[in-house]
């Protein structure tokens, strides 16, 4: 079947409810914030939908679905040859990353594993002391992106998603040294996705992470139906602190960059 350019953003809205532990990122696309800069694209009238966004220097595509979907997404990925651009980073389920691999050089960075709050009582139950993590705002951007310097060089960073006031941090010493804010918010859709969780490397280990997550996500919570975030698989530290915060695995997914042959 053709590929198909998708514009409805209800009917999109429709498909990602089936499941939305899945396709979080996608709904919290659908915020006006955030929908200027998306492509969407489809196959069959009701198959997997794939999801291109346009913000920075490397776009970043977007192709889930659940196991049964796996041959569906590889096909929609197969059609979207034509019309991607010559390099962009990917979150893909299934095989879809292989398919690329015809007309594109892969460098994956890994296996992701896509969580959701499942047990909000967990983190709302977690310790904010001694940390106190309190909001953050435009005015910390400067401090923040110097965190992200020193801590996650590389890190995907959207400085807008500060304006949405979903940003908290810890300091000690009057120094900002975690935080935890978030990749996609959507009050509309109630959905959010956790992103830029980072702690100094000076404070590791000693629950500033922890209690920066747990904060946003008591912040969030009257706002949202759907908590999740994505976080390496062989990260077993950040997966487990995720664990004792009452999030649950739902999917594993493919990280990579791909660059045209």
């Amino acid at each position: 079947m053709p590929l198909r350019s998708l514009h409805d953003r209800a009917a999109l809205e429709a498909r990602f409810r089936r499941d939305p532990a899945l396709h979080l990122m996608e709904l919290g696309d659908l915020d006006d914030l955030l929908w200027p800069h998306t492509s969407w694209y489809g196959v069959a009238p009701d198959g997997p939908v794939a999801l291109l966004y346009a913000v920075g220097d490397t776009p970043t595509l977007l192709a889930f679905g659940g196991a049964a979907e796996a041959p569906e997404v590889a096909e929609l990925v197969r059609e979207l040859l034509p019309v991607l651009p010559r390099r962009f980073f990917g979150h893909l389920t299934g095989d879809a990353a292989g398919v690329l691999a015809e007309a594109y050089e892969v460098r994956r960075h890994g296996t992701l594993l896509r969580m959701v709050l499942t047990d909000p009582e967990r983190a709302a139950a977690h310790p904010a002391d001694p940390w106190a993590p309190v909001p953050l705002g435009r005015a910390d951007l400067p401090e923040l992106v110097k965190l992200f310097a020193e801590a996650y060089p590389g890190n995907w960073f959207d400085d807008r998603m500060l304006d949405t006031g979903q940003y908290v941090g810890a300091r000690r010493d009057g120094r900002l040294v975690a935080v935890a804010g978030v990749h996609a918010w959507s009050p509309v859709q109630r959905v959010a996705v956790l992103g830029n969780v980072t702690t100094h490397p000076a404070v590791r280990r000693q629950g500033a992470a922890g209690a920066c997550v747990a904060a946003l996500c008591r912040q969030l919570a009257d706002g949202s139906d759907h908590i999740g975030l994505n976080v390496r698989a062989d990260n077993a530290a950040a997966v487990e602190l995720y664990r004792r915060l009452g999030f649950t695995e739902v999917t594993s997914f493919t990280e990579a960059t791909f660059t045209a042959r």
